[in-house]
């Protein structure tokens, strides 16, 4: 450019911008070679270069960047890369905006801006700038827009520091209005005015109302020791450590602390004051106020306490909640093990009832083969233990058929004494305790027996076999808090306790132990079934069982029935004792052909005429043609579309009534509900001895 050979004494036609424009390759620009460029052109440039303000010049529609040393400094870590660039390329994050600005130039138009705010990458990260924005059209040699002359003059840090005037001059005005509040509340108790060289405080009439001063001395000034007199005993520390910071740090002084009344009694103050240092930079005054903050102090105390209560109501409700789903949890465990074990009781049950008849029908045939009797007698003990797991699963599945009565315990201790004294051993002393006045119950007698002897086997077995053990029976009433989470509802109940000092189990096996299987026993020792079998019968009897153990303490195992107000059944005596004999027609109803065919052969051998039919369906059709049947013998669970219980309301309505008796490996609920009989259903637990068969045949037929 010829005419910036010579500044003619103008720095910017001498300087970086001016040199950088010269050496520029403008060729590979719409503005083609510097040589070329129009007067008008050259112009500008010359202005803008000349000028002290940020100027940069946005040449033709794409806005080629031409801009002076003000600029460059403007542009940070953009520059030298803007100059002869688009203005959209060298800022892309406000491309928009510079779109809109040579459209409206270059079409003739003007712009301007105060304080816009616009994010810029100048050094590699976004800035929040603020800038006066003043845009005007350039004309080229023929006096149309060719071009956009734009003013930039950054204001970010002026309006930061306008922002910080109002914000300043806003928390003035909160002050001072809180102030004024103060004052005109009442809240404000007094001026002071520290002299920290002398030690004396003085104050105004409000300061000496507060203390019930005299105005005159507190006017003249009284000494520190005296007044730090009227703060409480316990605030005195703080207040002298938010004095120290003070002296060391500067600012302003704040801190709540109770003072104390003419009458004795402490008010709650806020005193507020701004240390003042002399030239030498150490205090000598400190002027301040207290205002009142008693009620605001009240508040937050009782607030406080209400927050602390609801937080242990809050806390008491997730303990509360956890322990009811770790409950839930652990009985829907118990419950899923349950439907599991019952299930494949039902089915072993059908499988020994086949080999225990067929033993039966062995021995008989060679009753006279001393061989086949002593290894048939090994088998039938072998089923009938057999017999026994099978009925331990029902129990804890609760599906095992109850006969419960009304009972007086003492009914049941009457006789069990002996009975736990024979089955645990002369080493073994046993401790039955029982109220004059205990509450009847309504259970099983046998299986109630049977639980006490097996929680009674497990005490001994903790004892090592020599020690005490107490069964005892207390009449207790529960409350809703023990009853929650448990499955029983409130009210009297006879708590039956079987407790010893042996052993005792650590917490984590204390979670398993009512699970089927589950033994701290060595192998071959136990079954591990003695307490899923009690768990399972106190349940399905609508009571709660729970059991405490410790580590080298000891055990107790309650269960807990609920009070009967029906009167205790009297005891029988002297049941009747059934052969084996008879010549009725008993229609037998089973599905298993193995069963089916050993129970009929049993019946055929001992006289009765039997017709037989593998569902329910079979044998109400030979029912319907006429056939002339004594009794019924079915079992529970068929296939087909008639159920046991259909052949059983049939028979109930003929004149007479036929007598039907049921038998099960699992009554899976079918016979009543909860698996407990009603006194008018006969049933013939799987599986069987033939003077069990007997017995029942002969007690439905005359029933």
């Amino acid at each position: 450019m010829q005419f910036l050979r010579d500044d003619h004494g103008c720095q910017g036609w001498s300087g970086e911008m001016a040199e950088r424009i010269q050496s520029f390759d403008w060729s590979r620009t719409d503005l083609g070679p510097i040589g070329q460029w129009s007067k008008s052109l050259s112009a500008a440039v010359q202005f803008l270069l000349a000028s002290p303000v940020p100027l940069v010049m946005l040449w033709g529609q794409a806005g080629y960047m031409i801009y002076n040393d003000a600029y460059a400094v403007f542009a940070g870590g953009r520059h030298p890369f803007l100059l002869g660039s688009p203005v959209e390329i060298g800022w892309p994050e406000v491309a928009a905006f510079n779109r809109n600005v040579v459209d409206t130039c270059l079409a003739g138009g003007t712009l301007s801006y105060r304080n816009k705010e616009l994010v810029l990458f100048r050094n590699g990260r976004p800035e929040e700038v603020s800038m006066d924005l003043y845009y005007s059209p350039v004309p080229d040699d023929d006096g149309a827009p060719a071009g956009v002359m734009s003013i930039v003059i950054e204001t970010t840090q002026h309006v930061l520091s306008e922002r910080r005037r109002q914000e300043t001059e806003r928390s003035f005005r909160a002050a001072n209005e809180r102030l004024q509040l103060a004052l005109n509340s009442g809240a404000l108790l007094g001026l002071f005015v520290w002299d920290i060289k002398a030690q004396f405080l003085t104050g105004d009439e409000r300061f000496a109302r507060t203390f019930f001063y005299p105005v005159d001395e507190v006017e003249k000034g009284i000494p520190i020791q005296v007044a730090s007199g009227f703060i409480h005993p316990d605030d005195l520390e703080k207040i002298r450590m938010h004095i120290r910071q003070t002296f060391d740090q500067g600012g302003a002084f704040n801190a709540e602390c109770r003072i104390r009344r003419p009458n004795g009694l402490f008010r709650w103050v806020l005193a507020s004051g701004l240390c003042e240092f002399d030239e030498r930079g150490e205090p000598f005054r400190f002027p301040g106020v207290l205002i009142d903050i008693h009620e605001r102090k009240m508040a937050e105390e009782a607030l406080y306490q209400l927050t602390r209560n609801l937080e242990q109501r809050v806390a008491a409700e997730v303990q509360a909640r956890s322990l009811a789903e770790e409950q839930l949890r652990q009985s829907q465990k118990l419950e899923a093990i349950g439907g599991l074990t019952g299930g494949v009781a039902h089915d072993f049950n059908n499988v020994l009832q086949v080999i225990s008849s067929n033993l039966h029908l062995l021995a008989r045939q060679e009753k006279d083969n001393p061989r086949v009797q002593s290894r048939v007698e090994a088998a039938i003990n072998a089923v009938e233990r057999g017999a026994k797991l099978s009925s331990q699963l029902l129990a804890f599945a609760r599906r095992q058929a109850l006969s419960p009565g009304v009972y007086n315990p003492a009914q049941i201790f009457e006789g069990l004494e002996e009975l736990l004294q024979r089955a645990l051993g002369e080493t073994i002393q046993i401790d039955m305790q029982l109220p004059d006045d205990a509450w009847c119950i309504h259970v099983d007698r046998n299986q109630l027996e049977n639980a006490i002897l097996n929680l009674a086997i497990n005490a001994r077995d903790a004892l090592g076999g020599e020690g005490l053990i107490s069964v005892h029976g207390d009449n207790v009433v529960l409350d809703e808090d023990y009853c929650a989470n448990k499955d029983i509802n409130p009210g009297d109940y006879l708590c039956l306790s079987v407790a010893d000092s042996g052993e005792g189990m650590e917490p984590e096996v204390l979670e398993h132990v009512f699970e089927p299987f589950f033994t701290t026993k060595a192998e071959g020792q136990g079954t591990g079934l003695g307490l899923s079998m009690v768990f399972g019968f106190v349940k399905q009897s609508g009571g709660h069982i729970d059991i405490q153990s410790t580590a080298g303490q000891g055990t107790t195992v309650r269960m807990y029935f609920a009070r009967s107000h029906k009167p205790a059944e009297e005891s029988a005596e002297n049941k009747r004792d059934y052969t084996l004999e008879g010549q009725e027609t008993i229609l037998v109803v089973e599905d298993n052909e193995g069963v089916r065919f050993s129970v009929v052969e049993l019946l055929q051998q001992a006289g009765y005429n039997v017709v037989q039919a593998p569902d329910a369906d079979v044998a109400m059709q030979l029912l319907e043609s006429g056939a002339r049947i004594d009794l019924i013998f079915t079992d529970v669970v068929m296939p087909g579309r008639l159920k046991s219980t259909d052949l059983a309301a049939w028979a109930q309505m003929q004149k007479p009534t036929i007598p039907v008796l049921f038998t099960s490996g699992h009554t899976r609920d079918i016979l009543s509900q909860n698996n407990t009989l009603t006194p008018n259903i006969h049933l013939l637990t799987k599986p069987y001895r033939p003077e069990d068969l007997s017995t029942m045949v002969r007690t439905a037929l005359r029933g």
